[in-house]
């Protein structure tokens, strides 16, 4: 293949109805990379031979180690093909530019899915012909929906039906058919819930205009009250009628299912080199069958068949029991199991040359003689396949055919886009025209998306590298001779394992690369070692404008709302220092970027963290940084580095680390630790790996994986007797040190329902209070500072969020609703919704602070605010925040291990407030000096009600999908079930020897149950873990054993180890609270010390 130049794929770039910009999604090993080789192999980038081995674009050592894809990877491609404007002229080269971006598959790199497909305008979906529609199948298919991506759906390693499963063409017909319709399930799934929530709003806006009609006249009826009854009616009918002239209009979902006979369907093999659609089966027999070819393309796939004598297409009523095979077995799987036959089948899968020799005279095709004669049958095999139906001409060809070029891409998919921004509203229209027509003139305005920052080495980037062919300096060619000499001396000395000959040649390489000057050779290596730094290059997408090198923009960070242009942090204005075509594991340099096209930009390091918008102006300016990141992080682990002089290297690897990686989160906790959060042990492998080998580059020590918990309260049969046994169970009397004031509060656990409710609608809560504090600080009165305050509080609460966020009025009837699905307790949670006064722990969290007292002593949540009147004297009022404050704390560190709780209410129930005998001193003295201990005492109060119910602890689970063969399944369940886990489902893949099962497996057990996995079934069997939430262990950690049976059955000490003790004690001994250990086992047959 001839080798296309960077000139060339440049000057493509300005031509944007010429250039596709596609991202390849699909599950793990379901040959993403693979696919992605012969695609490059057509520009002559890698040789056709290695395409499938070479995995050009796992550009990273450990990715080439495991045989997995860890970071997204762009490279341009050219393509060429010859087309004609209509049937009767000749045709005309056309060339075309493509931006491809490779994504990996693993559960734990879903975030860089996300940010691939932000920048891209199609997709191809990979499904494996075996496993089919696997759990990150459909994660990828939802992103595609999400972002509006029309996407191809490359149905991959078919020769695994031949090779492995030995089925017939008949048989693998009928399975490709059932995976078709699985794919087609779930993007049917995403329609019908759209279309569900659609008719919803549809509804609740027609209901608010009924609502207005009728307001409307009932005005009209007061002011008309000389008018009779009747006509009032009929006019109120009328008035309905007219609000209910509209209908629901349906969406037609035709054109977004996958079928072969749309050829938006490509059956392949990246291993084996081919892959084909329909219409290229319908152009190759439209001259041999005598039928056209578009009604080819529509017959080949489906219950259609060929009647031998006539050549004539009959339906399935048509066939009176005649046995023939359907169009797509005769014409098409028969040819290509044929071909396995011929080459790889038979003769103890040496092939049959005079089947092979028959098959290219009948496909015209031209075999080279030394591969006739080759003893690898499978290089016979993939030149046939090369010159029959070769991979990258089937693909391409439809890339180019059935995805969109950015100009109607952008058109299409950006107006709802640009809606679903943060202040869309405040938008310019300048710049919002702009994208959706991608104007690429100078003085249109520039708008660019960066997703994520990639880390590119000193040594990497163009300046540095040699252009290819170019002869060596003196200076150059005397280093690496000297390197190679030195290498040379290591080797012989280690072969003869002689020291002295080990030493004489450590003398002679550091002669050897002395110089003149005295300057020492190692140390100048050392040196050049150290002095390789990372570059962050930002991975961007144009959409309007043309952007240049040293041109100057502004960067709008996540949080940005046009509403608030000024807010602080004020977004930053950022020179452009270079411009690069993104070519896999290399860059190329680019003077000039036009609109539509993916790019990467140097000059953003430190302004930019994971992503942000690139915009010319700041005045109605759009933000598009929402990516819905697919997995968060929640395996957090503790570093610190082997040398304490190195804390300053690691802190600033680490922030290097978050900014390029879109998943990974770093914090410094209060005891001091510097924690890093990643999405699963994969993830954490890899951000540690980079963290000593790219960034800090020092020796790093890894603490223990730190798994989140929750505590919460139930009401158990096996309860102790409360604590006071004159008070309701979790009633508590707190008093402060002073004696000044006394309270009395109540804790509860929440009904389910509730729980979940506010566990799903966290954001609505921050949207709700952002509101009330915008509120009441209004209300009090702002100073022009306090409003640029507000101002940036209310960008930092509601610029993310989403349109279908709850309203107050919404979000309260629904909490009603939870509370009254609680059965058994209605009078309890009766009217509570009224008198809730906090969430917490974060003012967001699953817990309710409930203020029941009967002078109101918290200010209502969800109740419009009084007007802030003075207080005089002293009142319980005065501590309505510290009320809060205290509930926020006790909420945020339970009492079992500190842990935040979830599912607990506290019940405000009564505060009184004693005279004091120091009469002399003021009101606002009294309540400085209470602050302090009403905090106390509230926190300690909660944790005290919360002992006394049933404490349970909470624990972080992993949803685990695996798929096994039979032969393996017994010892996947011996691993799950050792590890604390469950089996949900499990069921026989239709077509297949394999099982998928689903499990629930604690995070804090997973820690090596993939590794385990794979050695166990000697790689048979491969899991995927998604974070699924939290799950109640149903075990008292604190339990002791107190009936006569208990006794018998436990022992008078109730030693045997309970799991969530375990857990427990684990945490409280990582944050060094206190942990009761038994030291002395059996007492009676020791000794004392004394003696």
């Amino acid at each position: 293949m001839p080798v296309v130049s960077p000139e060339k794929l440049i000057g493509l770039q300005r031509n944007a109805e010429e250039v596709r910009n596609i991202c390849i999604l699909a599950h793990v090993d379901h040959g993403k990379t693979s696919l992605t080789d012969a695609l490059i192999a057509t520009n002559g980038i890698i040789s056709p031979k290695l395409a499938g081995k070479i995995r050009y674009l796992d550009s990273r050592p450990d990715e080439q180690l495991r045989g997995i894809t860890m970071e997204s990877s762009a490279i341009s491609l050219y393509f060429s093909l010859l087309r004609r404007s209509s049937p009767e002229t000749s045709p005309v080269q056309k060339e075309y530019l493509i931006n491809l971006i490779d994504s990996p598959g693993h559960i734990d790199f879903s975030s860089e899915v996300s940010t691939a497909s932000r920048l891209c305008d199609g997709a191809l979906v990979l499904v494996d012909a075996v496993e089919g529609v696997c759990s990150q199948t459909v994660t990828v298919l939802r992103q595609t929906w999400t972002e509006h991506l029309k996407p191809l759906l490359v149905v991959n390693k078919v020769d695994r039906l031949i090779t492995e499963l030995k089925m017939s063409p008949g048989e693998a017909y009928t399975h490709l058919s059932k995976l078709l319709e699985q794919v087609n399930a779930v993007i049917g799934s995403f329609f019908q819930g759209e279309r569900m929530e659609e008719d919803l709003q549809w509804r609740e806006k027609v209901e608010e205009r009924v609502a207005a009609a009728a307001a409307k006249e009932r005005e009209k009826a007061e002011k008309k009250a000389a008018k009779s009854a009747s006509g009032q009616m009929t006019d109120d009918s009328e008035s309905v009628a007219t609000a209910t002239d509209g209908t629901f209009e349906e969406k037609d979902d035709e054109d977004l299912y996958f079928a072969p006979e749309k050829n938006n369907v490509i059956f392949s093999s990246a291993v084996d080199g081919w892959a084909f659609t329909v219409r290229q089966f319908a152009s190759l027999y439209e001259k041999k069958l005598g039928i056209k070819r578009s009604v080819l393309e529509k017959v080949l796939w489906g219950d259609f068949y060929l009647e031998p004598k006539t050549k004539r297409v009959l339906g399935s009523k048509h066939l009176k029991g005649r046995p023939l095979k359907p169009m797509f077995v005769q014409l098409v799987l028969d040819n290509i199991w044929a071909v396995y036959e011929a080459t790889t089948g038979g003769n103890k899968g040496n092939g049959d040359p005079a089947m092979v020799e028959k098959i290219t005279k009948s496909l015209s095709l031209t075999v080279p003689q030394h591969i006739l004669r080759s003893r690898d049958p499978r290089a016979i095999m993939t030149t046939i396949f090369a010159a029959w139906l070769p991979l990258s001409t089937a693909l391409l060809v439809s890339v180019i055919e059935h995805l969109p070029a950015p100009p109607a891409a952008q058109a299409s998919r950006l107006p709802a886009l640009i809606d679903a921004s943060p202040g869309s509203t405040h938008v310019d229209p300048i710049v919002r025209d702009a994208m959706i027509n991608i104007k690429p003139g100078k003085d249109d305005p520039v708008v660019a998306y960066v997703s994520k920052m990639v880390a590119v080495s000193e040594s990497e980037m163009p300046h540095n590298k040699r252009k290819a062919g170019g002869a060596m300096t003196g200076e150059e060619a005397r280093d690496l001779a000297r390197k190679k000499r030195a290498e040379l001396e290591k080797a012989r000395a280690a072969a003869n394992g002689d020291d002295v000959s080990s030493e004489l040649s450590g003398i002679t390489s550091t002669l050897g690369e002395s110089s003149l000057d005295g300057s020492n050779g190692p140390e100048t290596k050392d040196e050049d070692q150290q002095e390789d730094p990372e570059h962050l290059i930002g991975f961007a997408r144009l959409y309007s404008g043309t952007l240049s090198v040293g041109d100057s923009v502004y960067v709008l960070p996540p949080k940005f709302s046009p509403a608030y242009p000024h807010a602080m942090p004020e977004p930053q204005r950022v020179v452009v220092t270079g411009l690069y075509l993104l070519m896999g594991r290399g860059l190329e340099v680019l003077h000039s970027v036009p609109a539509g096209v993916v790019f990467g930009i140097a000059g953003l390091e430190g302004h930019v963290l994971k992503s942000g918008t690139l915009c010319s102006q700041l005045e109605g300016s759009i933000n598009l940084a929402g990516v819905n990141m697919g997995s968060q992080p929640i395996v957090r682990v503790a570093l610190e580095p082997v040398n304490p002089g190195d804390l300053d290297k690691m802190i600033r690897g680490m922030k290097l680390l978050v900014q390029s990686d879109p998943c990974a989160q770093y914090e410094v906790l209060e005891s001091g630790e510097h924690v890093i959060l990643t999405a699963g042990e994969l993830h954490l492998e890899r951000c540690i790996k980079d963290i000593r080998e790219r960034y800090a580059r020092c020796e790093i020590q890894v603490g223990v994986p730190i798994v989140p918990y929750r505590e919460t309260i139930v009401s158990a049969a096996e309860m102790s007797p409360p604590k006071n046994k004159d008070l309701p169970r979790g009633t508590v009397i707190g008093v402060t040190p002073s004696k000044y004031i006394t309270l009395r509060l109540r804790v509860r656990p929440l009904p389910a329902s509730v729980t979940g409710f506010l566990e799903k609608n966290g954001r609505a809560i921050r949207q709700l209070y952002s509101e009330r504090k915008a509120e009441d600080e209004s209300k009090r009165g702002l100073t022009d500072n306090d409003e640029v305050a507000h101002e940036q509080d209310g960008v930092d609460e509601i610029a993310s969020n989403d349109v279908g966020l709850l309203s107050i009025l919404d979000f309260r009837e629904k909490l009603r609703s939870a509370f009254a699905e609680a059965k058994g307790q209605e009078n309890v949670w009766a009217n509570v919704v009224e008198k809730i006064a906090a969430f917490g722990p974060r003012r967001t969290g699953p817990n309710l602070l409930i203020d029941v007292t009967q002078e109101g002593t918290c200010q209502k949540f969800l109740q419009e605010l009084e007007d802030p009147h003075p207080i005089d004297g002293l009142h319980p009022r005065n501590f309505s925040h510290e009320i809060s404050y205290a509930f926020q704390l006790a909420t945020a560190q339970g009492p079992m291990c500190h842990e935040p709780m979830q599912g607990v209410a506290v019940f405000l129930e009564e505060i009184t407030m004693t005279n004091s005998s120091d009469e002399d001193s003021s009101a606002r003295e009294k309540v400085g000096r209470s602050m302090g201990e009403i905090i106390k005492t509230v926190r300690d109060s909660i944790r005290q009600g919360f002992m006394d119910w049933s404490p349970r602890l909470m624990l972080a689970m992993y949803s685990v999908e695996i798929q096994a063969s039979t032969e393996v399944l017994g010892r996947v369940y011996a691993t799950i079930s050792r590890r604390h886990g469950r089996i949900l489902t499990e069921s026989l893949k239709e077509g297949t020897p394999f099982y998928s099962i689903l499990s629930l497996l604690p995070v804090a057990e997973s820690f090596g149950f993939s590794d385990e996995i794979r050695k166990r079934t000697s790689g048979a069997a491969q899991p995927q873990l998604v974070f699924s939430g939290f799950e109640l262990l149903d075990e008292d950690p604190f339990w002791v054993p107190q009936t006569e049976e208990e006794l018998e059955d436990f022992g008078e000490k109730g030693d045997r180890e309970r799991i969530s003790r375990k857990y427990v004690d684990a945490v409280r001994g990582r944050k060094g609270l206190l942990v009761v250990k038994k030291v002395v086992g059996d007492a009676e047959k020791q000794k004392t010390l004394k003696r």
